[in-house]
């Protein structure tokens, strides 16, 4: 048993509430809408709504109008319930001072309060609704709830930024490389936070947490953006979390533009919001490079 989330079970409750979201509605979520909506590797998505069909707390209908809904009312729905459909039961399964399972002819010292403890653990998410997740989860989206004290955000909080770079390639021909560009990014993540943080080595890509998704409509110009970067100097974590999309100028020019929220890496002598903006527009300019395309003189848009 694990105190945190594995990236299985992360996506799990990620595609939970998108399902609870538009539960309202009784409109299906399409796996594209999941994707888009929560970051959830397109890769991985089919996997981790057929752990909610087989939790049965999710249907699934094929056709134009299928797609995944939850079986009952995300109040009926305890968090417990979806974490356990992507971890598994959330009860040790060794002994806590051993190698294997409890014996009674040699019990730990720490088996009953070891116990006691997941108890609690459980109950509390037990008595949690995956309704109260999807208000939690929105009030924090829109800012009318504050984030805990002792909440694991490092680097300070996201920055929203908007960031342009225009680019010698046809809107069309710029659409077709990106499509192909996810298993790259994180390339280009790693280059953009080399060239804007050289003084700071180490930053990569944290595995699995690097993806752009602009093949969740098929030739859509618009898609979602997102990556994450750890630094061997354990200065934190960046993350990003937004939308990447390509408008064409004409004349075989097109624009890349990136839009979202960035929590920028704690870097002495910057302000977060200027070392934001150029971390975003640093992985734009990378993107395009990787796509054939020379990025021109890039615009600022302020954050937000």
């Amino acid at each position: 048993m694990n105190l945190t989330l594995t990236r299985r079970g992360d996506y799990v409750v990620r595609s939970a509430l998108a399902l609870a979201r538009a539960y309202p509605s009784g409109r299906p979520r399409k796996i594209r809408e999941v994707v888009a909506e929560m970051a959830v590797p397109p890769t991985f998505a089919s996997q981790i709504l057929a752990d909610l069909v087989r939790a049965e707390l999710a249907t699934s209908r094929a056709g134009k109008a299928g797609g995944y809904r939850l079986v009952r009312d995300p109040r009926d729905i305890s968090l417990l319930e979806v974490v356990e459909a992507g971890e598994g039961p959330l009860r040790p399964e060794r002994c806590a001072l051993g190698d294997g399972p409890c014996r009674w002819d040699a019990v730990c010292p720490l088996h009953e309060t070891w116990s006691s403890a997941t108890a609690a653990f459980r109950s509390s998410l037990a008595a949690t609704s995956l309704a109260d997740l999807a208000a939690s989860d929105e009030g924090l989206e829109t800012g009318t709830r504050s984030a805990p004290a002792d909440s694991h955000r490092a680097g300070g909080h996201a920055v929203a930024v908007d960031q342009t770079v225009p680019v010698a390639r046809s809107a069309a021909a710029l659409l077709d490389r990106l499509h192909r560009l996810e298993p790259r990014l994180a390339a280009a993540v790693a280059a953009a936070y080399a060239e804007v943080l050289p003084a700071a080595g180490g930053w990569r890509p944290g595995e699995g947490d690097t993806a752009v998704v602009l093949a969740a409509e098929p030739k859509a110009a618009t898609g979602t953006l997102t990556w994450e970067c750890v630094s061997e100097a354990e200065d934190g974590e960046s993350r990003f979390e937004g939308t990447v999309e390509v408008t064409p100028l004409g004349a075989g020019r097109s624009e890349l533009r990136g839009h979202g929220r960035l929590r920028p890496p704690s870097h002495p002598g910057e302000a977060p919001d200027r070392l934001a903006e150029s971390l975003l527009r640093a992985v734009l300019c990378h993107l395009a490079h990787l796509a054939g395309a020379r990025a021109g003189s890039t615009t600022r848009s302020p954050a937000g």
